[in-house]
């Protein structure tokens, strides 16, 4: 097959120079000239080449440098050293704000697009009701642009950049900008891309996908590449430095002062006859963590200390999903775990054996109540992060893993 993308050794210098940030300083400047230039390298020694119908994913931190690669393909940014090819029809969906002008109609932009991609009036108008159709703002095409919120102008950018069948398309993150169910539009008209034998460049900090819907990927690590090649191994190495970091930083945190006390205040409630000191995310060699894989296991650990003696107290936790959904709330009257009294300090262990959660980000919460379960001694609401990655886990959309057979019947 053909290359329609290739980097050879590339590298992107950009130059700012430091701001004076007295008078004093600024008139010195202007005796003795500008104040030094600091380079730096946006991206560095890139090597990478794509084929006609291949998907590739770039992968990496904010930061690492994706973003100076897609403009550096679409050229709007031209090397400082090394080689860029590019052949096809490009249609690139960069950072909010760029491709439309803002003085123009929504209409009017579509005519221009159309035109800097190759195509007449005439053949744009004949595409004008599939664009209208998609991006579902028929009544504002006729407003100026700068007058359109992020959802809208993503919607209509979306639509022209695909209507004009480009040979290769190239997305960053600016689908996130829309809502949910326009993000799966989109996603269904690029899968629609890559089966009609289309390139694609895909940028997302959405790992699934990137997982499901590319050949390749690249990692990049402030401005390097870390690693070239199969879409599936790139990105597991790139979670497992993601894990080692976060697990990194969370125990620095540890060592840190506590979470700001106003804050926990808002996210706590109930009357403190028995107190939740201290809660832990455990996995099954007892470590304490933040990030965790499907279907590993789990053990959430309250600490309390009760200051008078309870009889038959409850204790609970529950799952929330990022989004704000609430996922499960078990407690210990639900699951008849019966517990005597407390009186001091103690503590309890709800274990999940194998976390059915698929890759995201979740908050834990923790309580403890009376037997009645009507009077709370200490709520403590989403106050614990819980990361998960789906490392290896086929399933890849939603947010829980379901352990179902599929049976055909012809």
């Amino acid at each position: 097959m053909s290359v329609v993308i290739e980097f050879d050794n590339v590298s992107r210098q950009f130059v700012r120079r430091q701001n004076a940030s007295t008078i004093q300083e600024r008139f010195m400047g202007l005796i003795r000239g500008l104040p030094p230039a600091e380079a730096f390298w946006a991206v560095r020694n890139i090597s990478f080449a794509v084929e006609a119908g291949q998907s590739i994913g770039l992968v990496g931190h904010n930061g690492a440098g994706k973003s100076t690669i897609l403009k550096l393909m679409t050229r709007v940014l031209e090397p400082t050293s090394g080689r860029v090819a590019t052949r096809g029809r490009i249609a690139a969906l960069l950072e909010l704000g760029s491709g439309f002008h803002p003085e123009l109609t929504g209409r009017e932009n579509v005519f221009l697009y159309g035109s800097l991609m190759g195509f007449s009036r005439k053949e744009m108008l004949r595409k004008m009701p599939e664009i209208i159709e998609f991006s579902e703002i028929g009544q504002f095409l006729d407003t100026e642009v700068k007058h359109y919120s992020s959802g809208m102008y993503t919607r209509l950018a979306f639509a022209v950049a695909t209507a004009v069948e480009p040979d290769i398309l190239i997305t960053d993150e600016v689908l996130a900008v829309g809502d949910e169910a326009f993000q799966r539009k989109c996603i269904d008209r690029i899968y629609g891309f890559r089966r009609a034998g289309k390139t694609i460049v895909f940028v997302s900090h959405a790992l699934d996908v990137v997982r499901s819907l590319c050949d390749v990927a690249v990692w990049l690590d402030h401005g390097e590449m870390k690693a070239y090649g199969s879409a599936v191994e790139v990105v597991d190495a790139y979670l497992v430095d993601v894990n080692e970091r976060e697990r990194a930083e969370f125990e620095q945190r540890s060592k840190e002062e506590e979470p700001d006390q106003e804050w926990r205040e808002r996210m706590r409630r109930g009357t403190r006859e028995v107190e939740i000191v201290r809660v832990q995310l455990l996995d099954q060699d007892g470590n304490e963590r933040v990030t965790f894989r499907t279907h590993e296991p789990l053990t959430i650990r309250i600490h309390y200390v009760a200051h008078e003696p309870i009889e038959r107290p409850v204790f609970g936790v529950g799952l929330h999903h990022e989004s704000g959904a609430w996922l499960t709330g078990p407690n210990t009257g639900f699951d008849g775990y019966v517990i005597p009294a407390i009186e001091g300090a103690g503590m309890i262990d709800y274990h999940i054996p194998k976390i059915p959660l698929l890759g995201g980000r979740y908050f834990v919460s923790v309580s403890a109540t009376d037997h009645t379960q009507l009077h709370a001694f200490d709520v403590h609401d989403r106050m614990y992060p819980l990361i998960i990655h789906s490392d290896g886990v086929k399933q890849r959309y939603g947010m829980l893993f379901t352990e179902g057979v599929w049976q055909w019947h012809p």
